[in-house]
């Protein structure tokens, strides 16, 4: 995400591009295509809602002329107020961009070394080899990780529609890109109800629950290895490191039952697995928040207590993989360059921000600064009232001695707070102050960065 949205930055600024894409020449253990923008986790890049700190994210980069969010945009899926794609149309649609592009060109092989030319290092979180010696042994060592896990997805006509229902929680339903009908009940086709709601809901009873939770925590799971110590994003958590938390963790987190009725009973189910589509044809379903480290015969075992899921046909299994980010406030400048080597620039989670919108903020961001770097035409960060400047803080900004840096979502709490302001209305209001700012630094940049 983030060496796709440099590229496409650095040349929409006028600057030739060499974008070196290691695969198919090599893979990682999460990749499965030769495509860039691949989505190897969640095919959903969160809520659309403009007062949700993802929201808010997306509409800047949206004005920032963000390449992935266009594409998103192109490609998403229904996903109730949240803003999911078709990942492999998604993916697609991205290369193509890129290939097509006057002033970029795609190397298709694997980088063992850092150039001395001007480079943006956005390998990602599973960077490995000569690379990923770099980052462990110069930026942070070996500490610098955590482990990040992958959701199960299910074919639609094998669930058992008997036991699910469609629903967004409190009948919050958001229209398709094209303008269709969200409550059209054209999806039949993938098998299943024409209630309202762009979520398949499978509830489990009270003693379906507890039972399901036991097996987790007594099921078969993939450790790490013994000279690594198991660290986790919160908001990636694996569903069985959630279940031994307690048993009623899952039912307070991704099997929360709050805002849905089961319109054949009239009452809200003790627990609920929401399924989201994986494409547009709606004939595939991702398990939300069932991040997992269960083994796949497990997974299979055990998801099939879900009554819906009874007979479900994986088409893929979770799975789990270490996400390596390097101590940014002390290793990298105030342009994201390697102190040691200011040719060198990162973008991405290396730079420790979790998520598919951050990971493009960044790469935007870093590719700005070096464009105006590299035409003498240098513009200022972005706002720190803004989510795009709330980011860039979070990595830049210097600590203390004793501060413990980790990856971040976007979130309000990087934003300077509001003095004054009633508690209801802080959030609109810190957003107005997010836009205005926005426009005004972008009226600045823009004129800098026009090629």
């Amino acid at each position: 995400m983030a060496g796709s949205e440099a590229a496409w930055q650095l040349a929409e600024a006028g600057l030739e591009v060499a974008l070196v894409e290691m695969k198919p020449c090599a893979m990682s253990p999460a990749h499965q295509s030769p495509l860039l923008g691949e989505l190897v986790c969640s095919n959903s890049l969160r809520s659309d809602d403009p007062l949700a700190p993802a929201g808010l994210l997306k509409q800047e980069l949206r004005k920032c002329g963000s390449l992935m969010i266009a594409c998103a945009d192109q490609h998403r899926v229904p996903a109730g107020q949240a803003l999911a794609v078709e990942r492999f149309g998604f993916a697609r649609a991205i290369t193509q961009r890129l290939a097509l592009h006057p002033r970029i060109r795609i190397e298709r092989r694997r980088l063992d070394e850092l150039p001395d030319s001007p480079v943006i290092v956005a390998t990602g979180p599973l960077t490995e080899g000569a690379l990923g010696e770099v980052i462990r042994a110069e930026l942070g060592g070996d500490r610098m990780y955590f482990y990040d896990a992958i959701a199960p997805i299910v074919a639609a006509d094998s669930i058992d529609w008997d036991f699910a229902f469609r629903a967004s929680r409190w009948g919050r339903d958001m229209a398709p890109a094209d303008g269709s009908d969200p409550h059209d009940d054209s999806d039949r086709a993938a098998g299943g109800d024409t209630g309202v709601g762009d979520y398949v809901n499978c509830p489990l009873s009270k003693i379906q629950y507890e039972e399901f939770v036991a097996e987790v925590n007594g099921g078969r799971k993939v450790l790490p290895h013994d000279f690594e110590e198991p660290k986790y994003f919160e908001s990636c958590m694996p569903i069985e490191v959630m279940a031994e938390r307690g048993p009623q963790t899952l039912r307070f987190g991704p099997m929360r039952p709050i805002g849905l009725r089961d319109p054949r009973t009239g009452h809200r189910p003790w627990a609920v697995v929401q399924l989201r589509p994986e494409n547009k044809y709606l004939t595939a379903y991702n398990l939300v928040g069932f991040q997992t480290r269960l083994a796949y015969p497990e997974q299979q075992r055990i998801f099939a207590m879900i009554p819906a899921l009874a007979r479900a046909e994986f088409l893929r299994f979770g799975s789990i993989h270490r996400n390596t980010y390097i101590d940014a406030p002390s290793r990298l400048g105030t342009r994201f360059e390697l102190v040691s080597r200011p040719n060198v620039r990162f973008a991405g989670l290396l730079t420790g921000v979790e998520g598919y919108i951050e990971s493009c903020a960044m790469g935007l961001i870093v590719a700005w600064m070096l464009a105006g770097e590299l035409t003498g035409r240098a513009a200022p960060p972005p706002p720190p009232t803004t989510m795009l400047g709330g980011l860039y803080q979070h990595v830049t900004a210097p600590r203390e001695a004793n501060y413990k840096y980790g990856p971040t979502n976007v979130n309000y709490g990087l934003l300077p707070p509001l003095e004054g302001v009633r508690k209801d209305n802080r959030k609109p209001r810190m957003a107005e102050r997010a836009r205005t700012d926005l426009d005004a630094w972008l009226s600045e940049v823009r004129v800098r960065l026009v090629a």
